[in-house]
């Protein structure tokens, strides 16, 4: 019996992190013959990595985590910040390897090395891959949609001629396989749309070409017609293997009682009451929009649970901040006219929010993760994009899904705070949006409901994503040389 070892780099981040871990865990839990070394870049002090690190390391014996040395990238290329940071732990990623290997080397016992599993913004380890001579494996967090609509535009470009960049603020649609209904060129992701970041991404997906299978993070009955897409032989075999959900307890980052306090205050209201609002790991808003969400909720009424993070400071590669004193950019007396029914926090404890009873809807940014959980979880999103592949995804719930309702689907900020230019949605904009997620449509709610129980049914034995893990584990074993 071959025992293979397969060595997993994820992108610096929290919420890159967990679904890599998640298929990791899934893979040994499956079968017994492999084991996987997790090689860890940190780009700055994140206590919830740390914790979650811990707990996995708790949880599953044949998952261990390697930290990588600290890299310190040029501060005035922000626009290549994180790849630069990726480039500069190739030798440190080819020294662990070699290690690795030469473990195998010295028993006969120990497993062999398998592959090498890359994130979505980690190709170029590709390379070290190629220098052990073991097959590399792209990880791809986002929606098997937006792999395929990179695939596209690269042959856009480089085949006919179409640059995309000119396609920006223009009305202009586009005819593309994988989606039922044209596509505004308003919602395709900024990087398609901006020269600076749009050879990086060229560069990214002629790499993508090169692996020897793309493990994304959906599931097939979601996105049918992206994964189909894939089978015509001209790229590499994608395996559907999701969704990917940290369903443990989130639990709090900093071991303080943040999470029994919110809990407490959703256990207090009535069921599918609450609108939940959280714009991911890096969504943030300015005063002036901040005012215009707070004025929305309060003229609609409803109850409320927002998770309300300082931007960073312009220019700054950084997460957003908890607030020490939220009032300072809400509305004057706005915590105490709404302290009846609503409720400000900071850092959302998210799967633990999303699968309390007492939430009736989920103003998102539409970031994948937390489209699957909502997904999971039955509940209704309306949209407020904000970056990356974020207006994709809203207009794949809206449109081509009929899951979600519009606030907006074509808004989106500036990734690196520095435009200062950015539109403002105004409140009666967001509270029509409220409305229509609160009272959501009775066909829509049922088709979420019976997309949430395909979600789960995926994963049970015999489901689509449970037979595609086997796939790529055969032919993981299948690929060793």
């Amino acid at each position: 019996m071959k025992k293979a070892e397969l060595v997993f780099i994820p992108s610096p981040g929290i919420t890159h992190l967990i679904p890599a871990v998640g298929v990791a865990k899934l893979i040994v839990d499956r079968d017994e013959r492999f084991s996987i070394t997790f090689l860890i870049m940190k780009l700055r002090v994140d206590p919830k990595i740390g914790s979650y690190i811990d707990s996995m390391s708790a949880l599953c014996k044949r998952i261990r985590f390697v930290d990588l040395p600290k890299h310190e990238p040029d501060p005035n290329q922000p626009s290549r910040f994180l790849f630069q940071r990726i480039e500069a732990q190739k030798q440190p990623v080819t020294e662990a390897v070699s290690k690795l290997v030469s473990r195998s080397e010295l028993s006969p016992d120990s497993p062999r090395l398998a592959g090498i599993v890359v994130d979505m913004f980690c190709t170029s380890m590709i390379d070290v891959a190629n220098e052990f001579g073991v097959p590399s494996y792209l990880f791809f967090v986002s929606s098997a949609s937006f792999l395929a609509l990179e695939f596209y535009i690269e042959v856009l470009h480089d085949e006919q001629k179409v640059d995309p960049t000119e396609l920006k603020d223009s009305n202009a649609e586009l005819v593309v396989p994988f989606l039922a209904n044209p596509l505004p060129a308003k919602v395709l992701p900024s990087a398609m749309l901006k020269k600076e970041w749009l050879s990086l991404l060229l560069g990214q997906v002629r790499r993508f070409k090169e692996f020897k299978g793309v493990l994304v993070n959906t599931f097939e009955e979601l996105e049918s017609p992206a994964v189909n897409f894939f089978s015509n032989g001209n790229t590499p075999r994608v395996y559907p293997v999701g969704p990917l959900l940290n369903l443990n307890r989130d639990g709090d980052p900093d071991g303080s009682n943040t999470y029994e306090d919110i809990k407490q205050w959703l256990d207090d209201q009535p069921q599918s009451s609450v609108v939940y609002l959280c714009f991911g790991t890096l969504g943030s808003f300015d005063v002036d929009q901040v005012k215009e969400i707070a004025c929305a909720l309060e003229q609609s009424g409803y109850r409320f649970l927002w998770s309300l993070r300082q931007p960073p400071p312009k220019g700054k590669m950084e997460a957003p901040s908890d607030y020490l004193n939220p009032q300072e950019v809400l509305p004057e007396g706005f915590l105490d006219r709404t302290a009846g029914i609503g409720k400000i926090i900071g850092w959302a404890p998210q799967i633990d929010i999303l699968s309390h009873s007492c939430i009736g809807g989920f103003v998102s940014h539409c970031g994948w993760n937390s489209v699957l959980e909502s997904i999971w979880f039955d509940v209704p999103i309306a949209t407020i994009p904000l970056y990356a592949e974020h207006q994709l995804s809203a207009f794949q719930m809206i449109v081509e899904l009929g899951l979600a309702v519009e606030i907006k689907m074509d808004y989106r900020l500036d990734f690196f705070n520095t435009d200062g230019n950015e539109s403002v949605i105004p409140a009666e904009e967001i509270e029509r949006g409220l409305r229509c997620l609160m009272e959501f449509d009775p066909e829509k709610r049922k088709k979420l409901k019976e997309m949430s129980e395909k979600s789960r049914k995926a994963w049970m034995n015999g489901g689509s994503s449970y037979a595609w893990l086997n796939r790529l584990i055969q032919d993981m074993i299948d690929n060793m040389t």
